[in-house]
């Protein structure tokens, strides 16, 4: 964590980094490409962040954490504030965000479909292939499109029988 030699803790970057995706807790909001800026201004701190979809359940929780942790290590005017533009993509999710979710046994999200210019449509249909988390084998089934949460489906490899989630490309 870099700290700020100046005022002797860490920067509000670096602790805004550390927070969590409450639906992912094994990704921090860095990882999966939803914190887009922290700027520091004298004693104000503005965290942009950007959701994975409208209507996202998560985004008052990220908010708040975001929030306490930065007033726990000594920031205490802190401004989140929602970016929409651009638009959150599952492109966006870092290489060590990928590398995090198949540890943990979700599949990540292979390319996002390609967009255009205006609204981005939320699709959430049927999923492409993605390959076992476990075993590596592109075998793989889904067997709901939904997971435990709504960006997240439910699939089983057919080599070796473990069922998995997918994260949905979006």
């Amino acid at each position: 964590m870099v700290i700020d030699e100046r005022k002797g803790r860490p920067s509000a970057r670096a602790v805004a980094e550390t927070v969590t995706d409450p639906e992912l807790p094994q990704l921090t909001l860095a990882d999966l490409g939803v914190l887009r800026e922290v700027a520091e201004d004298g004693g104000r701190v503005t965290v942009s962040i950007t959701p994975t979809y409208s209507g996202c359940p998560a985004l008052d929780t990220m908010r708040d954490d975001l929030v306490h942790r930065l007033d726990a290590a000594g920031y205490a005017d802190v401004e989140v504030r929602i970016v929409l533009h651009p638009a959150w993509s599952t492109d966006d999710i870092t290489e060590a965000g990928r590398r995090k979710l198949a540890a943990a046994g979700i599949a990540p999200p292979g390319p996002a479909p390609r967009r255009g210019s205006g609204p981005v449509p939320l699709t959430l249909g049927p999923t492409r292939r993605a390959r076992c988390p476990r075993c590596g084998s592109p075998d793989t089934r889904e067997q709901s499109p939904f997971g435990s949460t709504a960006c997240k489906a439910l699939r089983r490899c057919d080599a070796c029988g473990e069922p998995f989630e997918h994260l949905k490309e979006i």
